[in-house]
Formats: structure tokens, C-alpha cells, sequence
């Protein structure tokens, strides 16, 4: 009986470690991988559905305005533009009803980005006024009020013939408080 202890325990340790034993695979190849890119808000952060606003009172000085930085691989060497369009959506019926479809807003080329010192990558203040969306959309001031919003989405587009957007990039970029990159925005119309 107690050899038969000792051969079993034996018997279990040898499978254990032949379980153990593992064929060589090919390691991934990183330089044949796809890469994209995107553009990170840096402030403010986090974007939020409120963290822009146009307001009714002061609509010849209301602008949305954040800090935007291109991330590419090799510090944004693969990024051409950000082109932006932008879409009214009219909440408020009283004053008929406005809601446009997507327009073209506008396209900051990557000349308008420098180098930040700190991340080594492009980076540019994006700046919107309320008198840039009421021309793009084509509508007036009273056409209006508190409670609309205007709906921003960038589109990446890189040196390669690529482009990202909110439709194609998954929820951790969009998302993610890390890369915070939503590639959507909303301006929303208050006092």
C-alpha cells in the first residue's frame, strides 16, 4: 500500500508536469498590425453632454472651444485633418421646427496642429462660435431657443487614405475616460 501511494503521487506529479509542456507558436508580428487613430479631448475633461453650451443671451460672443490632440502611431506622423460637420437639432416647436440634416462644418488641417512639448503629439484649440453653426446650418437666431442643440461629429482622417469616426471606433476610445476621444459633441442652446 505504500508503494502504491508513492507510485500514485508520482504518476500525478509526471502528468502535471507533461501538462506543463507547450508547443512554440509564431509571437505577433506588431509591425504588420493596422493602427488607426484618434483625436483625444484634453480639456475639458471628461466631454459630457453639457460641456458645451451656446447661450441665447449672448449669442454673438457663445462659442464651444476644446483642447484637442491627434494620436497617430510615431506622434501623429499618419494624421491629415479633422473634419467636422454639424447637425441642428430642434427641440422646441413653438418656433417651427429646424432640424437639419448633417452639413458640413468645417476642416482643420494638420498644419493647424503643433507639437506639444509634454506628449510629443499634435495638439490644437478647436473652436466653434454659435455665428460659424447658425451659418453652417443655415438658420438665424430666432430660429433658436433654449432646450435645441447643435450636434458636432469629427471624422480623423489620415495621411494613408483612412478615416475614423464615432461609427467606426470602438467604445473604449469613444467612450473610455483613458482616451476620451468621442469624435461626437453636443452643444446644448440654454439661457
Amino acid at each position: 500500500m505504500k508503494h502504491f501511494k508513492i507510485y500514485s503521487i508520482m504518476l500525478v506529479l509526471g502528468l502535471l508536469i507533461g501538462a506543463c509542456k507547450t508547443e512554440m507558436v509564431e509571437p505577433i508580428d506588431l509591425n504588420a498590425l493596422e493602427t488607426g487613430g484618434y483625436i483625444r479631448t484634453v480639456s475639458p475633461y471628461p466631454v459630457s453632454s453639457s460641456s458645451f453650451t451656446f447661450k441665447t443671451s449672448a449669442l454673438s460672443t457663445s462659442k464651444m472651444e476644446f483642447l484637442a490632440e491627434a494620436i497617430t502611431p510615431n506622434f501623429g506622423t499618419l494624421f491629415a485633418s479633422y473634419d467636422l460637420v454639424i447637425k441642428f437639432v430642434d427641440a422646441t416647436p413653438a418656433n417651427g421646427t429646424k432640424t437639419t440634416a448633417q452639413l458640413t462644418l468645417k476642416s482643420i488641417p494638420a498644419s493647424s496642429f503643433t507639437k506639444d512639448p509634454t506628449s510629443g503629439y499634435p495638439r490644437a484649440t478647436i473652436s466653434i462660435s454659435s455665428s460659424e453653426a447658425l451659418t453652417a446650418t443655415k438658420l438665424v437666431a430666432a430660429d433658436i431657443s433654449v432646450g435645441d442643440s447643435f450636434e458636432i461629429t469629427g471624422t480623423m482622417k489620415l495621411t494613408n487614405g483612412k478615416s475614423y469616426t464615432n461609427t467606426n471606433t470602438g467604445p473604449n476610445i469613444t467612450g473610455g475616460a483613458f482616451y476620451s476621444s468621442p469624435f461626437f459633441y453636443r452643444v446644448n442652446v440654454i439661457q
